[in-house]
């Protein structure tokens, strides 16, 4: 439930901030009756998210065995790219996300009216659904279907609200720490939807190592006990790993964490003026 918690908070408070953002310009700069194109577009975004994911479900649910391995592994890796992306998406265009949106109403007004702000909202909120529809069905692949699922719908709920508050100024929430430790938290997501994906291809013989295991507590733990549906939750390890997957997962998180958690440039430039 953990992991689809996050996705549903995470991606949907990045959607929630742009709509605010979107709608809150639009009240600013006097059109305020323009704000309904804002909104057929974002509940056209989120009609089409909800079919991508139904589309997903009812293609995995369909396909042989084989197939299913191979959708499987494909979406996995998918979902991983997506999450990676817009974890560093995030941190670079976070600070200047607004002015970014502000200058593409601007553009939009100019050039196509009511048909170009309901673009912009669509893509924009589009875009996180999608991830979001693709990365929960891979995670709950990975840790479990209802648990994720519920997770998720929380988070997205939690999400809404939050935004709302937000816009209306009635909280005050520090997005650089929020991001970061949402970040964090989804790179271990990431990493075990990874290994998931790893685990289909050497089934179907696509990579080597199967058997390989590099530990193994499925004869000790049960699969649906309290410990590793702790574990999943919080770690996205399953009760058997091979050497491939873990040695994956673990190159996984110290490679992408470290990317993450390296000052960005304009970070080390303010400190190299302030030592100077």
């Amino acid at each position: 439930m953990l992991a689809g918690l996050l996705i549903g908070l995470r991606e949907g408070l990045e959607a929630s901030l742009i709509v605010g953002i979107l709608v809150a310009y639009l009240v600013k700069i006097d059109l305020k009756s323009r704000t309904k194109n804002i909104w057929i577009g974002v509940y056209s975004a989120i009609a089409f998210s909800i079919a991508v994911a139904i589309a997903v479900g009812l293609t995995s649910e369909s396909l042989s065995d084989f197939a299913a391995k191979f959708f499987a592994g494909v979406m996995s890796f998918i979902a991983v790219g997506f999450v990676t992306g817009m974890i560093f998406w995030m941190r670079t265009a976070s600070r200047g996300l607004a002015k970014e949106l502000r200058g593409k109403v601007d553009s939009a007004l100019i050039g196509g009216g009511a048909t170009g702000l309901i673009i912009l909202s669509f893509a924009a909120v589009a875009r996180e659904g999608v991830e979001t529809s693709i990365f929960l069905w891979a995670a709950s692949q990975n840790s479990g279907s209802m648990p994720t699922i519920v997770g998720g719908l929380t988070g997205i709920a939690m999400s809404i609200f939050l935004g709302y508050l937000i816009y209306r100024g009635a909280l005050k929430l520090n997005l650089s720490v929020f991001f970061k430790t949402t970040g964090i938290l989804l790179m271990i997501v990431a990493a075990g939807v990874l290994t998931y994906g790893i685990h289909e291809f050497q089934e179907l013989g696509w990579l080597p190592g199967e058997d390989n295991l590099f530990y193994d507590f499925s004869n000790t733990i049960s699969e649906t006990g309290f410990v590793a549906t702790l574990f999943k939750g919080l770690f996205s390890l399953r009760t058997s790993m091979s050497v491939v997957e873990f040695i994956s997962y673990a190159t996984y998180i110290l490679v992408v964490g470290t990317l993450f958690l390296k000052p960005s440039r304009k970070t080390e430039k303010k400190l190299v003026k302030t030592e100077v």
